[in-house]
């Protein structure tokens, strides 16, 4: 029997009736025997205990006094643990079940001696392995189950023995090969199921002979070649999915022999040709999935007319012509034929069902009205006809809908007013009604959309004050009101929209002072209330927004200096107060902003020195022309100097205002310390002030140096944090503040590069400037230490967050999400915006650290550049095993996107609260996943946004780990898709 020892908890209650020693004499739980007679003793003849939270492993298993068993069902419990391969000792079992318990290793090849086996369940576990070939030997299987697994290898062509199998479901593994042909042989099967795993090579033909097949699930994996015509010699298939493969050709002309299929999954793949008409014959056809592919010409008009379709998905396809008038719509659900060259007018029945849900029509070449059946269409989630040439009364054409989640009709031709309806919908989180004909006032009813997370208006006519009423919109994350014609104030009540994030105002005509209660709105990121008519001074208050990466408040009439508060604004990359009446010079805090990037100050009354920072001194001269008498290098103009007389020797001094930034530092550090190398009694101290210690004019580079060794007791490993692959890291204090000191483990070769390459990496790494990237203070190459001096950040890396159950809690899906878009938008800045774009090569979850206000952070960027890149051990410094593009396997060239698949792997750890592991591959191309099954289960479910986003980012992940490098989105491309949300986007769909 099973040896209470193998249990971890034997007291369990399904466990307290197995006492004695006879467990038919003593009606043990879930052990039934046969009849005894006064001259046979009864035996147990199954054991089926389902259910029951039992936990500990199966080593002690008797397999052997177990011979008479016929049924063994263990499902749904706890165990763990092998498989014994002495299962085979019980010869008579018909029924086998492990199914969704924790057991690993490989299945036994000894399963093979169960000749009697009927029903095999071993899915949802972590099994790994090839399937034995010896399965084909179980004969009399008419179920095989082998599911949700990590079995890899190939599909054994044995498994055409199974003559009497009915169900094969292999789906959602590692499985890789192709297809075994052998399956044709398979007489009776009614189910086959290989989807969610790595298959290659052709769809056999062989299927065809298969007359009793109903199911046929192949649907993601990397199938190739075309649709064989002899398929259809399964005539009574009722479900067929091959999508999301790389199959071509088209659709073959056999197929209008199926008379009974209700489901054709065939999106994502290369098919092409035309929709065939005789899709019209399948009477039972309800879902139609042609999505993502290359199908050209009209959709069928005969399609439809006696079919009762539920979902119809025509989407990202070459489709032209309109879509048929006498379309049967009774049933329809889902509609979408988004992304193609389609025109006329929409289906005026569409919401004849009353159950029409999803409504995509976007960017396409639609005309006419809208629809009459929407109006009371009460089933509506989502409805997006954006990017068409449609048109009608905005405030007549659209009802009340109590479900409805995203409505986009931008890029249109509506006109009429803003409907109030649009306050009656509770469920509202995106309302985009930009680049119409609008016009009238906004109403004061919209404030009741309380659930809005993006409300964009722009590009119409609207006119009137913006309403108090949008204080109520505490959910509000996108303001988008520009190009209007909207006059008044801003309400103060808008500095209640704590979640704001983007609020855009530009080209209207609001007046009266920049309202200063918008510097309660932390969360800003961007801000444009350029092209107005704003008066009065810069609200100092503005400087609160210390999230800001965009401020445009030019073409105004502003006045006064620029509060020298706004250098405070480190993340601003975009800074634009042109076409105003500003007066006196530029703050010299603005040499603070660390990340600008672009300044416009033309057209203003400025005078005086430009801040010595690099957006000044690149900027061009339009940005800096038409002011009062702005001097520097960019002008061309040198600020005069100011002579100063000492007593009566009448000898003059030249006072120069100096601003250096950090790379000044840094190259004076290299040089120095290189000179203390090469001649240990050479000192260069100027004069020593109580400045901080990275001030350059306060340390010369072999101080810097004698300094951080003397702090770190010569680099004691009591002041160890962190080791990496090319460095170990140090806490190191120096005048009451707290640095971290990577010091560079010594090559193999003894040897760094040259200090020509060392200013070259050096000088790239200083002009990274971001709110997530660690800032890199200084580097020293010395004979004895060479190491990178970086800010200290007390949150620790996301790895030990992670792994430590207090702070991953604490670590909830807000920090989470926002966690990942500051990576995201980390990467992007590196990729896109520095002067030559930079390649972290080793992002992982110990390169991510955190500030004491859980803002990620990047570290360890482009490190793995200082050493010689044509040294032996050069690959092993290209990244971290469990983060490497999958293309680094067969080729040394890095890009861009090695870095958005390892975002990739780490979006998915963040969420799943633990690395992906061996589960990264099935993960990638899954089908259908629960979302319950991937979130952190240490933490609550995310609710109502929130699970959106992280909906979103899921989406995003799967995205960026495609095989393909060119297939996988750039991180400006991701960047904008989580600004943006949108949740319809060309990426990989996943069905919650």
């Amino acid at each position: 029997m099973i040896q209470l020892a193998s249990l971890d908890n034997p007291s369990q209650s399904v466990l307290s009736s197995w006492a004695g020693s006879n467990p038919c004499h003593n009606n043990w739980t879930g052990i039934g025997c046969s009849n005894g007679t006064a001259t046979v003793e009864s035996y147990v003849t199954s054991i089926n205990v389902r259910i029951a939270n039992l936990t500990g492993t199966l080593d002690a298993l008797d397999t052997w006094s177990l011979r008479d068993v016929e049924t063994f069902d263990l499902s749904f419990n706890l165990l763990y643990g092998s498989i014994p391969s002495s299962i085979g000792n019980m010869s008579n079992l018909k029924h086998f079940a492990l199914a969704t318990n924790n057991f690993s290793g490989n299945i036994p090849s000894e399963i093979g001696m169960l000749r009697y086996l009927e029903v095999l369940y071993l899915t949802t576990n972590s099994l790994t392995g090839n399937i034995p070939y010896s399965i084909g030997n179980l004969t009399n299987l008419t179920s095989l189950n082998l599911y949700s697994n990590r079995l890899n290898g190939r599909i054994p062509n044995s498994i055409g023995n199974l003559k009497k199998v009915v169900w094969v479901n292999l789906y959602d593994n590692d499985l890789e090969g192709p297809i075994p042909p052998e399956i044709g042989t398979m007489s009776v099967v009614q189910n086959i199921d290989f989807s969610s795993n790595h298959l290659t090579g052709v769809i056999p033909s062989s299927i065809g002979n298969l007359t009793y097949l109903y199911f046929l699930y192949l649907y993601d994996n990397q199938l190739s070649g075309s649709i064989p015509p002899e398929i259809s010699g399964a005539r009574d298939l009722i479900d067929l999915e091959i999508g999301r493969n790389h199959i071509v050709g088209t659709i073959p002309i056999t197929f209008r022999n199926f008379s009974r299929i209700g489901r054709m999954y065939f999106s994502d793949n290369n098919i092409s040709g035309t929709i065939p008409n005789y899709f019209a014959n399948y009477t039972q056809l309800s879902e139609l999935h042609l999505a993502d592919n290359k199908f050209s010409g009209f959709i069928p008009s005969e399609l439809g007319k006696r079919t009762t379709l539920v979902a119809l998905s025509l989407f990202m396809n070459d489709l032209v012509g309109s879509i048929p008038r006498d379309m049967n719509l009774t049933k329809m659900e889902k509609f979408s034929v988004y992304d193609n060259m389609l025109s006329g007018s929409l289906p005026n029945q569409i919401c004849v069902s009353g159950s029409l849900s999803h409504f995509t029509v976007s960017y396409n070449l639609f005309s006419g009205y809208v629809p009459k059946t929407l109006k009371n269409c009460s089933s509506l989630v989502r409805v997006r006809l954006e990017n068409n040439q449609l048109t009608g009364n905005i405030s007549q054409d659209f009802g009340i809908y109590p479900e409805l989640d995203y409505m986009d009709l931008s890029y249109n031709k509506f006109y009429g007013e803003v409907s109030s309806n649009w306050g009656l919908c509770p469920n509202l989180t995106r309302l985009k009604i930009s680049n119409n004909n609008l016009s009238g006032k906004i109403p004061t009813e919209l404030g009741g959309a309380t659930s809005l997370v993006e409300l964009n208006l722009s590009s119409n006519h609207l006119v009137g004050e913006i309403p108090k009423s949008f204080e109520r919109l505490r959910s509000l994350m996108k303001l988008y009101l520009d190009n209007n014609k909207i006059s008044g104030t801003i309400p103060s009540d808008l500095g209640n929209l704590y979640n704001l994030e983007e609020l855009n105002m530009a080209k209207n005509s609001l007046s009266g002072p920049i309202n200063e209660n918008l510097g309660q709105c932390l969360r800003l990121r961007i801000l444009n209330l350029s092209t107005n008519k704003f008066e009065g001074v810069i609200p100092v208050r503005m400087s609160k927004l210390e999230k800001l990466e965009t401020l445009d408040i030019s073409h105004n009439n502003l006045s006064g200096s620029i509060p020298p508060q706004l250098g405070g604004l480190k993340v601003v990359q975009t800074l634009n107060l042109s076409h105003n009446n500003l007066t006196g010079s530029i703050p010299s805090s603005f040499t603070e902003m660390l990340s600008l990037i672009t300044v416009d100050v033309s057209f203003n009354q400025l005078e005086g020195p430009l801040p010595k920072m690099r957006a000044f001194e690149e900027a061009p001269k339009e940005a800096l022309g038409h002011n009062k008498g702005l001097c520097g290098n960019n002008t061309g103009l040198d600020c005069p100097v100011q002579l100063r007389n000492q007593g009566n020797k009448k000898k003059v001094s030249i006072v120069i205002l100096i601003i250096l930034p950090t790379l000044g530092f840094m190259f004076l550090v290299i040089y120095l310390c290189h000179l203390h190398k090469r001649n240990p009694n050479v000192t260069v101290r100027p004069q020593e002030t109580r400045a901080k210690p990275f001030t350059i004019w306060s340390y010369d580079g072999k101080m810097v140096y004698e300094r951080i060794i003397e702090a770190l007791e010569d680099f004691d490993s009591k002041y160890v944090i962190g080791v990496g692959g090319y460095g170990t890291v140090y806490k190191a204090e120096l005048l009451a503040e707290v640095f971290a000191v990577k010091k560079i483990h010594t090559p193999e070769d003894g040897e760094m590069q040259n200090l020509k390459s060392f200013e070259n990496e050096i000088r790239a790494l200083t002009q990274i400037r971001h709110q997530n990237i660690v800032k890199l203070y200084g580097f020293c190459s010395h004979s004895r230490h060479s190491f990178l001096v970086y800010e200290f950040l007390s949150g620790g890396c996301l790895r030990s967050v992670l792994n430590q159950k207090e702070q991953a809690v604490e670590f909830d899906w807000k920090k989470r999400v926002m966690a990942i878009k500051g990576i995201a938008k980390a990467l992007s800045y590196m990729h896109f915006d520095c002067s030559k774009p930079i390649i972290h090569r080793d992002l992982s979850s110990n390169n991510i650290l955190f500030d004491s206000d859980w803002v990620a952070h990047v570290s360890d960027f482009g490190t793995a550049r200082l050493l010689k890149p044509d040294s032996s051990n050069w690959t092993s410094f290209a990244g971290t095993f469990g983060y490497i593009a999958p293309e680094l396997a067969y080729t040394m060239e890095v890009t861009e996107k090695c870095d958005v698949y390892s975002f990739g792997v780490l979006t998915l750890e963040v969420i799943m609260g633990k690395h992906p592991g061996d589960l990264l591959t099935s993960l990638q191309s899954k089908k259908g996943i629960s979302l319950a099954e991937i979130p952190d289960q240490r933490l609550p479910p995310p609710l109502e946004q929130i699970a959106k986003q992280v909906e979103l980012l899921v989406e995003v992940a799967i995205s960026c780990l495609h095989k393909s490098p060119h297939s996988r989105p750039s991180m400006r491309d991701i960047t904008l898709d989580l600004s943006v949300e949108t949740f319809e986007a060309k990426w990989i769909k996943i069905s919650t």
